[in-house]
């Protein structure tokens, strides 16, 4: 709760969190708007299968919702809700009063979201299903290290060929 605090000083309007109901119910008696993460949670994946789209089945589909509403009851705002089927989110949005932010989750949400990561190209592939690049960042970063690489071995060719320093590079007294 501190930390959710602390975010708000300095600027933040809520916080996101992928933390238990009884945080979010603590955060929400201080007066600290949260979000929490349902579906695929990345902290919690190696607890449901690892890094997958979750509730392909009916089983996962119904405990999704209930992750859903219990952070609906718990006191949250707003739910991200990660990597499920579209339809699937279709029908939940429907049956809460949470925000939901869709990401990869289709454009069954009130609200669509990616990663800055994503949307700017900022790693290689293969990139998530879900994810759409629209900069290759990567690239230019990969095309920078080349030329600082070239650069250094341009000029450590120079220093060893005596190129470097020439007369105009040196102070004479």
């Amino acid at each position: 709760v501190r930390l959710g605090y602390d975010a708000m000083a300095i600027g933040a309007d809520a916080i996101m969190c992928q933390w238990s109901p009884r945080f979010i119910e603590a955060a929400r008696e201080a007066g600290i708007p949260v979000q929490g993460h349902a579906g695929l949670v990345p902290r919690r994946s190696t607890w449901t299968g690892g890094l997958r789209a979750v509730a392909k089945t009916l089983d996962e589909a119904v405990w999704v919702y209930n992750e859903i509403k219990t952070l609906e009851n718990a006191g949250a705002y707003a739910v991200e809700v990660e990597v499920i089927p579209e339809a699937l989110l279709v029908e939940i949005t429907k049956r809460t009063s949470l925000l939901t932010s869709s990401i990869g989750g289709g454009a069954g949400g009130d609200i669509q979201f990616l990663f800055a990561e994503d949307i700017l190209g900022n790693n290689p592939p293969p990139y998530p299903r879900h994810s759409k690049q629209y900069r290759n960042i990567y690239k230019m970063k990969q095309e920078m290290q080349a030329e600082r690489v070239a650069g250094f071995r341009e000029f450590i060719e120079d220093v060893q060929q005596s190129r470097f320093p020439a007369s105009e590079h040196v102070i004479k007294a």
